[in-house]
């Protein structure tokens, strides 16, 4: 069964091998490699490319940067909020990403939203896109979150429907993005019992 993981370095062959099998597609959820500097609020930015990440200390480097952008004190460029990105994994095979943006600036308010989600497409249409984003919406719950909007494109079928199994309300469509909210999953986990 798949569950969402921190970006952890022992899934480096398997993100590699889906990096691959994505073929250069835009992925919802598992940020961006490049990312330029913000000096104005002292962001010094990064750059990762696919045969860079082949060495385990890049990849290491890699894993920091995306766990690291959930904390608040983190340096982003303006505009950019702080984001869990968390991996889809299933025993050690990486399956996909997921983001959960802890605030929404105007941009995520019209397009982006607070989720983000992809699978590769080897693993598409087994339910672990629902499984993910029931996980992440128990998340949000946690961090106080009592709905999450949710974004897809018109024309996703996969993700309109994952989005509306979840319970999304759907709002109105903005520039070709179909936009839900979601209430968040109450859970009695204890505050400490949260991801590794």
């Amino acid at each position: 069964m798949s569950q969402i993981v921190r970006p952890d370095p022992r899934y480096q062959a398997s993100y590699l091998e889906a990096h691959d099998e994505f073929g250069g597609a835009h992925r919802d959820g598992d940020g961006d490699l490049v990312q330029a500097a913000d000096p104005t609020v002292g962001f010094e930015g990064f750059s990762f490319t696919r045969e860079g990440l082949e060495d385990r200390d890049e990849f290491r480097r890699f894993v920091q940067v995306r766990r690291a952008d959930e904390l608040p004190e983190t340096p982003r460029p303006a505009g950019f909020v702080p984001c869990t990105f968390l991996w889809v994994v299933e025993g050690e095979e990486y399956l996909g990403s997921i983001a959960l943006r802890h605030e929404l600036s105007d941009f995520l308010l019209e397009q982006g939203g607070h989720i983000g989600y992809s699978i590769r497409p080897s693993a598409r249409r087994q339910g672990h896109a629902s499984t993910a984003l029931r996980q992440v919406l128990e998340l949000a719950g946690e961090m106080g979150l009592e709905r999450v909007l949710i974004t897809c494109d018109e024309d996703n079928e996969a993700s309109r429907a994952t989005i509306e199994g979840a319970g999304g309300e759907y709002e109105d469509s903005r520039s070709g993005k179909r936009r839900y909210w979601v209430t968040t999953i109450a859970t009695d986990r204890p505050e400490g019992a949260r991801l590794s």
